[in-house]
């Protein structure tokens, strides 16, 4: 059974492409066929993780959105970008071009495609994950994706705006009857106590967390040039990254 996943967070910068990047590497490095679908249309960014440059994308989102390409033809394999792994995985990039987000912003698009997108997705490229990395906030897409998520992960810092914006995204979602809502906690300052970090997100949520990634010079000097799984496969964070790749597919 396919699963179709939500990567979230209320505000921007919290870490979101960066874990959805590595706990889809990881699923495909367990031998899954793993799609990811960046809908983060007006400001796209998961492209660079994965090293895809400009050139390569022949489609994106944005073309299937706009009738110009089927879905499938938007899909990437950029497998061969991360090494020797066992699965596949392809990229559903969005637009980079200046015009094409422009034109996003002034003419909008039929957010109902994107639900026909994820199916066909599954569909055609016989995926066993669906990874979506979510816009921030709670616009008309996001709640779209959310809605159709087997599982959604929400992403969040220890930092009084991000606890704030964590609890509409969780009272939104149990409205939306979510099957599996996880948080994880990035970004946690070294100085911080993490166990105390993880009861208080938990209580205040009443949600189970995932995880308590700490802040990593070592992610802040790879500057999202890379998977960071990859880069450091033995780092306390990429251990981190597994169980919560773990939890996921449970």
């Amino acid at each position: 059974m396919s699963k179709i996943i939500s990567v979230h967070s209320f505000r921007g910068g919290t870490g979101k492409s960066n874990t959805t990047a590595n706990i889809a590497t990881l699923l495909g490095a367990d031998g899954l066929r793993v799609g990811v679908i960046d809908t983060d249309i007006q400001s796209p960014g998961i492209h660079v993780l994965f090293g895809l440059e400009e050139g390569e994308m022949k489609f994106s989102l944005n073309d299937y959105l706009w009738g110009k390409c089927p879905i499938e033809q938007t899909a990437i394999d950029v497998t061969s970008h991360l090494g020797q792994i066992k699965g596949k995985v392809f990229l559903i990039p969005s637009s980079i071009k200046a015009g094409e987000i422009a034109r996003v912003l002034r003419e909008g698009y039929d957010v109902g495609l994107l639900n026909d997108g994820f199916h066909g997705l599954v569909d055609k490229l016989k995926l066993d994950v669906l990874m979506i990395d979510t816009h921030p906030g709670l616009n008309e897409e996001t709640l779209l994706s959310i809605a159709i998520s087997d599982a959604l992960v929400i992403i969040m810092r220890p930092d009084q705006q991000d606890y704030q914006g964590t609890g509409v995204t969780v009272e939104v979602a149990r409205k939306l009857d979510v099957p599996r809502m996880l948080l994880v906690v990035n970004k946690t300052p070294q100085a911080f106590n993490f166990d105390e970090v993880r009861t208080r997100v938990q209580q205040t949520y009443n949600c189970e967390v995932a995880a308590v990634l700490p802040h990593s010079d070592e992610m802040m000097a790879l500057a999202s040039a890379g998977i960071f799984v990859l880069r450091y496969p033995d780092h306390p964070i990429t251990g981190l990254y597994k169980q919560v790749a773990e939890k996921l597919m449970v």
